[in-house]
């Protein structure tokens, strides 16, 4: 059977899933099938050859050198949605206490002395200081509309507030679950101008990186609050404390604390918390350990970051699944070395995403090593397992 490693603590619900199955996990395994982590830095790590695939147990990959498992046709997998809900919880929360004033309220009243008569006398003169206001008709922005964007945009939408979003590319299973309320922006410059609230749910890329920065700072209403439970970096920090300086800004809500952000009365700087649930630790967990189980048994993907998603119900005698770039006439030379080898396709799949392509051929025999190495060394090929 297969044998996988472990990095971090894993949820024992999604362990399990694989220890039932027959599955080994071993956080010491020198030649795994497969890795399975959280957040563990991957970039200096050493991959052993035998790991086919790696499962993130969270939404962003930032801590795996994804291009370089592509390189080897090594499938990354993460769970997308698994913890929507509980990110969706602390960015309504983040709203809550940057428009009720909570956390300094909060401070204020842990920084009281004397008597009871005396602390409740200062709570009734310092209550006027931490007057905040609701959301019910406020605008949030959103930017960002997959599994976590339309939960949040739902929810905010329930509680009476006006949800503009925006996503080039959403999809139609997200666009599906989105109320029709949500109403649709042309740009992000256009999102930012009309928003009392900004949150932010988009990947650490090129393209996102400082996506909130001065001069679209400058083009906010007066008073607005930033919220960023995505990634370090989305957000300008510098240009967000000079805005909050200049009372442009009402408050700054996010998991990324800094030395810089330490200590500002109006930035509430989570340590991280976005996906910290049980709950969530434990969804991830077994959408990762089930995505494995069917790739590794079945050569099936889903929810992968560098390959296409492909599925292929099981027809005769053994299965052979290959990683290739997207190449022309790649799948008739796969064909002709089979044929050499005396091999007859009784189902086959191909699907592609951008330079990758992933292959599932069911064929009518055991391939010998020789029918194997006919194929690897076609150019273009990745990888090549039988199953």
């Amino acid at each position: 059977m297969y044998t996988i490693k472990t990095y971090n603590n894993i949820s024992e619900k999604g362990l399990s899933r694989l220890t039932e199955a027959g599955y080994t996990v071993d956080a010491d395994a020198a030649e795994p099938d497969a890795v399975m982590l959280r957040s563990f830095k991957m970039h200096e790590e050493p991959v052993a050859d035998s790991v086919k695939a790696i499962g993130r147990a969270g939404a962003g990959v930032n801590n795996i050198p994804v291009d370089a498992m592509s390189e080897r046709g090594i499938v990354v997998f993460n769970a997308p949605g698994a913890n929507a809900n509980a990110v969706k919880e602390l960015v309504i929360a983040g709203m809550l206490m940057a428009c009720r004033n909570l956390t300094q309220a909060w401070q204020y009243t842990e920084g009281l002395s004397g008597t009871d008569a005396e602390v409740m006398k200062a709570v009734e003169e310092g209550k006027k200081k931490y007057v905040g206001y609701e959301l019910p008709g406020k605008t949030l922005g959103i930017v960002g509309l997959g599994a976590i964007g339309v939960q949040i945009a739902n929810a905010a939408d329930a509680l009476g507030m006006r949800v503009i979003g925006f996503d080039p590319t959403i999809t139609v299973k997200s666009a599906w679950k989105l109320s029709s309320n949500v109403e649709g922006m042309d740009s992000v410059d256009e999102l930012i101008k009309q928003s009392d609230f900004i949150t932010f749910h988009v990947p650490l890329i090129e393209s996102t990186k400082n996506l909130l920065n001065a001069e679209r700072l400058a083009t906010m209403k007066d008073g607005a609050v930033v919220l960023n439970f995505a990634r370090d970096g989305i957000v300008n920090d510098t240009d967000v404390l000079a805005a909050i300086d200049a009372g442009k800004i009402h408050a700054y809500v996010c998991d990324f604390p800094s030395n810089q952000l330490k200590g500002n009365p109006k930035v509430i700087a989570l340590p991280h918390l976005g996906a910290s649930t049980g709950e969530a630790e434990e969804n991830c967990a077994i959408m990762i350990a089930d995505q494995l189980k069917s790739f590794l048994q079945d050569g099936n993907i889903l929810n992968s970051v560098n390959f296409p998603n492909i599925k292929m119900a099981r027809a005769g005698v053994k299965r052979l699944a290959i990683a290739n770039r997207n190449m022309p006439d790649m799948m008739g030379q796969i064909s002709h070395a089979l044929g050499q080898a005396s091999l007859n396709i009784v189902r086959m799949a191909n699907e592609s995403r951008g330079d990758l392509a992933y292959t599932l051929i069911d064929v009518d025999a055991e391939p010998t090593e020789a029918a194997l190495d006919s194929i690897r060394p076609i150019d273009g090929v990745l990888s090549v397992r039988v199953i």
